[in-house]
């Protein structure tokens, strides 16, 4: 045997050695393949509105197990067109498809395309772990071909269709042709098709529920695959293109009604802990309300607050128990699932004032008691009012009508910061307050919730509410897990002093800083609420039906082009609220109270007298807030604030509008789709 054939065989010996080591290495934590992953799922959560429809699911959902005969076939050629057109002829790697990506890579210069043929998948799905590893794609390529071995293509492809993931919780085609669509995989028609087709590449992303437009987009690029492919012809592919956009998937959650539905499927385990199955929750939410509210808030926002550089919103309805009916956690849930009307501590400026007048009132002031407005210095601190100049003494009422800073936190300062404080707390506000006279002007954080619950204990008569979301939860077999009982915390203000302050802040709409919020038809009371360099601007308003928080703002705490409460706010309160009560009979704001209520104060410290005039001038303009220096210490107990926090309210009755943001030009990638296919002709 000549000596080149020794070596050959030799060498040939050695590499079956190593490649058999390689083999070993890579194959001995392999799992079985015959013992199939057990589907491991979220509990399913379904949220209800108050009428028993569906508004969310939350959680995992797998449909039937079906067949790939039974699966509809333009949606079994969709995915094979998407995600391995070569499926019934490879033999579980594809060789073809790994050198045309790493083609593709080289020509580009980066990472573009993947060759992961459909067995490779369901290996990786059912197997291994998603993480992107040498030894990870050496496994799944060994595990693919194992597969291959041991089973049919159908099976193979019958097994991943029925455990892709497809978003929205779903798992398998049937699952995501029931939640997108209303019907059985089986049914779905070309269009519906191409859609679940198309989440394969990003189920978020492309989700119909999610964004409609992006799932129609991505639709048209499957659809150009297929006839690439030859499932479908041109003329059908054009077919589908040019049929009208269909509306967004599981409508119930039109107008972010998303906000709502997240804020009460966090407070599940709470009620009934994190072990639980299926449920079903049923709500206080009420769709009418929540569309009235959302198209209102897109106005606003694409319309004068695009202009005024206003770009978010939170809203929160609230009925007299503190049942929740509709919240805008923001501009767009797709963009942001960050609810601003719950999770959003922001100041609430001069909407805090109420909370003030009532520890006045339960100390024994009287609306038309006087207060002096009149400049203020305590060392370095000097605030201003909005307005220039001053009135000397004032009613109570007209100090808080005009919302008039330095009245307010004369009051504070005779009153007391801990009474006020005390109010705040018994009426619903749970957040930290600053324990100084900053404290009148609202420069202690709030969530829009708390301070819409807050103002709900003055609008019903004086009892606090605790705002719920949720009535009733209940299991897969429709047993009753929770459900809500009583109705708050009781009463938290007496009637006399409550029927006084509801009075006090009709005037902040009939004659002050809130007259823009003014219904033709029936009463109301509230406040506006304007933070320093107008980074937030706030109305919180009431009638007989329902209470209303509406806060405007930018998350960055950027400045607003001088919005004020009185301005933007109050409108969007007026048109939200104009909506809600349509139809419903007028009532007055101020009901005759239960004779068990206590019509006293709480109890309380003695309160001194009003300050009177102080020696200082009364007229001429103010000046600018004085600027802090920086350094000097916090404030201590006295009422002595520091300067850095000192908080400018700026409350103004404004009815000029701003004009309209002209909308910009957008792409149109099913005009292109449609260039491409008529090029192929």
């Amino acid at each position: 045997m000549p000596w080149w054939v020794k070596t050959l065989v030799v060498l040939g010996i050695w590499g079956v050695m190593v490649f058999a080591g390689v083999v070993a290495y890579f194959a001995y934590d392999l799992p079985e393949i015959s013992q199939v992953a057990q589907f491991q799922r979220r509990p399913a959560v379904t949220v209800l509105a108050a009428d028993g429809s569906k508004l969310a699911r939350f959680g995992d959902m797998r449909g039937e197990t079906l067949e790939v005969s039974e699966i509809s076939p333009d949606l079994v050629h969709a995915v094979l067109a998407v995600e391995d057109r070569r499926f019934y002829s490879h033999f579980g790697v594809d060789p073809i498809g790994i050198a045309r990506a790493a083609w593709t890579d080289y020509r580009t210069g980066h990472m573009r395309q993947g060759a992961s043929t459909i067995t490779q998948q369901l290996a990786r799905n059912l197997f291994l772990s998603p993480a992107k590893t040498m030894r990870r794609k050496v496994q799944e390529a060994m595990l693919a071909l194992m597969l291959e071995h041991r089973y049919t293509k159908d099976q193979i492809l019958g097994a991943y269709l029925n455990r892709v993931y497809l978003g929205s919780g779903t798992y398998g085609v049937d699952a995501a042709a029931r939640t997108y669509f209303d019907k059985p995989a089986t049914e779905v028609n070309l269009r519906e098709a191409a859609i679940i087709a198309g989440l394969l590449k990003a189920p978020s992303k492309y989700s119909p529920s999610a964004n409609n437009e992006r799932a129609e987009q991505r639709m048209a690029v499957v659809l150009a695959t297929m006839v690439d492919a030859g499932y479908i012809t041109v003329e059908q592919a054009k077919a589908v293109v040019n049929q009208p956009a269909q509306p967004r998937a599981n409508p119930a959650v039109e107008g972010d009604g998303r906000y709502f539905a997240a804020w009460v499927a966090d407070q599940v385990n709470a009620f009934i802990g994190p072990n639980h199955g299926d449920l079903v929750v049923h709500t206080t939410y009420d769709a009418k309300m929540q569309r009235a509210a959302t198209a209102h808030v897109a106005e606003i926002l694409n319309g004068p607050g695009a202009a005024a550089n206003v770009h978010q919103a939170a809203v929160v309805i609230m009925a007299p128990d503190g049942a929740v009916k509709a919240m805008v956690g923001g501009r767009d849930y797709d963009e942001s699932q960050f609810n601003r009307a719950t999770q959003a501590l922001r100041q609430p400026g001069s909407s805090f004032k109420p909370f003030v007048y009532l520890a006045a009132l339960e100390a024994g002031r009287t609306p038309d008691d006087l207060i002096l407005d009149a400049p203020y210095k305590r060392g370095k601190w000097e605030p201003k009012n909005y307005e220039p100049g001053y009135m000397g003494e004032i009613p109570l009422r007209t100090a808080l009508a005009h919302s008039v800073n330095t009245a307010t936190i004369r009051l504070l300062e005779s009153v007391g910061i801990d009474r006020a404080i005390a109010v705040a707390r018994r009426l619903g506000i749970t957040a930290p307050l600053r324990r100084d006279l900053s404290l009148a002007l609202g420069t202690s954080e709030v969530t829009p919730l708390e301070l819409t619950g807050a103002y709900t204990a003055i609008a019903n008569g004086g009892r606090a509410v605790f705002p719920y979301g949720i009535t009733e939860i209940r299991d897969a077999d429709d047993s009753v897990l929770y459900q809500r009982k009583g109705s708050g915390a009781g009463y938290a203000i007496a009637a006399a002093e409550d029927a006084n302050l509801v009075r006090m802040m009709m005037g902040v709409v009939q004659v002050g800083t809130g007259k823009s919020a003014q219904l033709a038809d029936r009463p109301i009371a509230g406040k506006t609420g304007t933070t320093q360099d107008y980074r937030d601007a706030w109305f919180m308003g009431f009638t007989a039906d329902y209470v209303t928080g509406v806060w405007l703002g930018n998350d960055d705490g950027d400045e607003m082009k001088r919005i004020t409460g009185g301005t933007l706010p109050a409108k969007l309160w007026k048109a939200i609220m104009t909506d809600l009560e349509q139809g419903l009979p007028v009532r007055d704001l101020i009901p005759l109270q239960p004779a068990a209520v206590q019509d006293q104060a709480p109890d309380g410290p003695a309160v001194p007298p009003l300050p009177t005039v102080e020696t200082v001038p009364l007229d001429g303009a103010p000046t600018a807030a004085a600027t802090p220096d920086p350094g000097v210490p916090t404030v201590d107990t006295t009422g002595q604030v520091k300067p850095e926090a000192v908080q400018k309210e700026e409350d103004q009755d404004d009815d000029k509008d701003v004009p309209d943001q002209t909308p910009s030009n957008k792409p149109d990638p099913i005009g292109d789709l449609l260039n491409k296919l008529k090029k192929e002709e």
